[in-house]
């Protein structure tokens, strides 16, 4: 008899998971930094659509790459594409994305990768729960502060315009919330700083924190 069939997107027994033991690498993500020379790190960009979150990311990823560091940008919409394709945009579902990302982000650090990930993520509780997956100091908010009128001057999408028009449901800063950051490891203002400038506030941070090493070091 064929198995019943599930609706696409459709979750059977959430959270349901039994008999179940994490195993232990024999690779330790210190032993993983020491090799490479540069610890890892959850650097989460957020920010009104259009605030440049995957521009600065995609920016910062590439100077790292460049020093030859460990890296990898988590794209919004790029996931959306894949492990979140069943997923819309309501609260409950931004939610479910945010905690996927979370997850997926946590085994990236374990990996020993600086990991941005680059999302709207509207709301704080769901970015503290991403937070709190992992220890103290790796995970970095930055929030690309460009106010409403900024983003939506760029309108780089054409998805402002869709969403005045009521073409798009629940569009955050228009028809659903964006709750700010309060207390960001990085506020950067993506409105009207050059995209070098930007690039090199994220660097100098990562550097002081000693999460990698200065430029032309190691």
């Amino acid at each position: 008899m064929a198995a019943p069939s599930v609706p696409y997107g459709e979750l059977t027994n959430q959270g349901a998971s039994t008999n179940i033991v994490w195993h232990h690498s024999t690779v330790t993500r210190q032993a993983r930094a020491h090799q490479r020379g540069h610890r890892s790190a959850i650097l989460w960009f957020t920010g009104l659509s259009g605030a440049g979150k995957s521009t600065l990311a995609n920016a910062v990823n590439s100077a790292l790459f460049e020093q030859g560091l460990a890296c990898y940008v988590l794209d919004g919409d790029n996931v959306r594409h894949g492990l979140c394709k069943d997923l819309g945009f309501s609260d409950a579902d931004r939610e479910e994305n945010i905690r996927r990302i979370g997850e997926v982000a946590k085994l990236f650090l374990d990996a020993g990768v600086v990991v941005l990930t680059a999302f709207v993520s509207p709301f704080r509780s769901d970015r503290e729960r991403a937070r709190a997956l992992v220890e103290a100091g790796d995970f970095i908010e930055v929030h690309c502060a460009a106010d409403l009128d900024v983003c939506e001057h760029r309108d780089t999408k054409g998805l402002y315009a869709k969403a005045r028009a009521g073409e798009i449901k629940d569009f955050t800063g228009i028809s659903s919330p964006y709750e700010a950051p309060e207390q960001p490891e990085l506020r950067i203002d993506t409105g009207s700083q050059n995209l070098d400038d930007c690039v090199a506030q994220v660097l100098s941070y990562l550097e002081a924190q000693g999460v990698v090493p200065a430029a032309g070091e190691g």
